[in-house]
């Protein structure tokens, strides 16, 4: 088993970025996003559970889980609940995330059966022992320059038998209904679409990146893997809000303000103002409508025996 390291790497993150950046530049600050990351996977665990659920029933019991691009370990020790015999290896190049992964393991009495490494996917890979038994990447794929040779890096570590599964792709977030009551309506798809146009700013800024079409299996395939398979998981709490679920909103919303600039338009910039107004009944911090939608899909594959 591989032993706690700390190096100074930024590497992949467990989720896909939030608003962390558009109309800005497409670097990230992930120590400086522990509480919302935390925060969001900590929302997002009835997802995170259904599908280890599904890949329990998919494998053998894992002797060796690791978890690439872990951040704060909220999922890495949802793994450690999942698999009570295996050991979890949280991997991230934020040396802080990792610290806040090994206290919430701690915490949770895993820590005899969990450790960190940190370091740059998919190179910290030499920095394990043992192959793995199962290889998670939730949402940090897509923050490696070259997703097919890392693909491949990550097959090479796999025990034979042992299993990939990638979580990549699914759906936008909706917290909003479609008309607010006030603006142009239709504000979250615009949101969207700003979005995407970061997202292809930042793989375009990565070192090494290579243009892929998004065939997960295909890729997976392509890596030596076989059996592949793909399904989607959806996160619904609707309204009226949880606390949770309107801080987690509040906090989207206010990023988005934050980061948007002058790429919107001045009337979605208005709106969002308003949406961000404590004093409004109209604003996130008050309406009863606010609720929260996603869906997340995962692809896994197995290594040949």
């Amino acid at each position: 088993m591989a032993h706690q390291q700390q190096h100074d790497h930024h590497g992949p993150r467990e989720h896909r970025h939030g608003p962390a950046g558009p109309g800005h530049g497409t670097e990230i600050d992930w120590a400086e996003m522990a509480p919302h990351l935390e925060a969001q996977a900590e929302l997002f665990t009835p997802l995170y559970e259904r599908a280890l659920s599904w890949l329990g029933r998919e494998m053998t019991e894992p002797g060796l889980v690791v978890d690439l691009g872990s951040g704060p370990g909220v999922v890495s020790c949802l793994f450690a609940e999942t698999f009570p015999g295996a050991r979890v290896l949280a991997v991230d190049g934020s040396a802080p995330l990792l610290e806040r992964a090994r206290a919430r393991a701690e915490h949770l009495g895993h820590g005899d059966r969990f450790d960190t490494v940190a370091g740059e996917l998919p190179g910290v890979l030499d920095e394990l022992e043992y192959p793995a038994d199962l290889l998670w990447a939730g949402r940090s794929l897509h923050h490696i320059g070259d997703q097919r040779a890392a693909l491949a890096a990550f097959a090479e570590r796999l025990a034979p038998g042992g299993m990939l599964a990638i979580m990549e792709g699914g759906l936008p977030s909706r917290f909003l209904p479609r008309d607010l009551g006030f603006g142009r309506p239709g504000l979250e798809a615009r949101l969207d679409a700003v979005q995407e146009e970061w997202f292809a700013r930042m793989r375009a800024d990565l070192p090494g990146t290579v243009g892929e079409a998004e065939d997960w299996p295909a890729l997976l395939g392509g890596a030596g893997l076989k059996q592949a398979r793909s399904r989607s998981f959806l996160l619904d709490l609707p309204a009226p809000p949880s606390e949770r679920v309107r801080a987690y909103a509040v906090t989207h919303f206010e990023r988005w303000r934050g980061a948007s600039g002058e790429v919107l338009a001045p009337e979605d910039r208005a709106a969002l103002d308003r949406l961000l107004d404590p004093g409004d009944p109209a604003s996130v911090h008050q309406r009863p409508d606010v609720y929260l939608l996603a869906a997340h899909t995962v692809h896994t594959a197995v290594k040949p025996g």
